[in-house]
């Protein structure tokens, strides 16, 4: 399964309506955003009467979000660490989901977006915390995966913090920005409680498959955590740490 058909299917499992009601947006407003993929979030931003740019640096993903043709917005690809070769007028709003995480120095490339929105515009952020943080695991896997995490983190070719979600408020906070709403979202497939179903339990599947990096990690330390972790999820008496965050503030 590809990328772009993971992402399809996730998508039912997202619950964008909650913090997409908490926006300060209003119809006209132009609107950036950062890591679009698909173009899900900006559809839905456009559908509220957004000028959205989407924005991401995968080709395949925006290859199929140009596709859509989705009134209201335009795609265009670049690289999120560093947009400042766009050459835009300061936008009104900017929305990034699923994104922040890909920067373990994140306060940086904050900065460098805050610098394409004007005075008082709104930015909105959502990012997942502890992503693989499910029970009941064994002490030796719940290590394993501790140390997996700063492992990512400190990644020399590309890191990825999977404690993002929880840093969004400080990071924020510190350059300057006043935050209006803080909310977690429920999430079918990442913040669920008890049995998995079927194809949320067939989607971890497909995302462990993917996750190399763990693969190599996890062999010495914890062999035969996927199977561990995937039993967990399958347990009545499962329960989800990770969390889906939802930050809005205003420049």
């Amino acid at each position: 399964m590809s990328l772009a058909d993971e992402y399809k299917r996730q998508a039912r499992w997202r619950n964008w309506e909650p913090v997409l009601r908490l926006l300060p947006l209003r119809a006209g407003e132009r609107v950036l955003d950062i890591g679009c993929a698909l173009g899900d979030q900006s559809a839905m931003l456009a559908a509220r009467g957004a000028q959205v740019v989407g924005v991401d640096a995968n080709a395949e993903l925006l290859a199929q979000a140009d596709r859509r043709a989705i009134p209201g917005a335009s795609i265009i690809q670049a690289d999120a660490s560093d947009l400042s070769g766009l050459g835009f007028d300061p936008v009104d709003g900017i929305w990034s989901s699923f994104t922040a995480a890909y920067f373990p120095d994140f306060g940086r490339v904050l900065a460098s977006w805050l610098q394409l929105l004007r005075p008082g515009g709104w930015i909105a952020l959502v990012e997942m915390d502890d992503l693989l943080g499910h029970a009941p695991l064994t002490q030796t896997s719940r290590l394993m995966v501790d140390a997996f995490y700063e492992d990512a983190r400190r990644h020399p070719l590309g890191g990825y913090d999977f404690r993002m979600g929880s840093k969004l408020r400080s990071l924020m906070e510190r350059q300057g920005l006043t935050i209006l709403e803080e909310r977690g979202l429920d999430d079918r497939e990442l913040s669920f409680q008890g049995r998995a179903e079927p194809e949320v339990l067939q989607a971890w599947r497909d995302r462990l498959a993917r996750m190399k990096a763990l693969k190599d990690f996890s062999a010495s330390r914890a062999p035969g955590f996927e199977q561990e972790f995937l039993d967990a999820l399958s347990r009545e008496d499962h329960v989800s740490r990770c969390r889906v965050l939802a930050l809005v503030a205003r420049r």
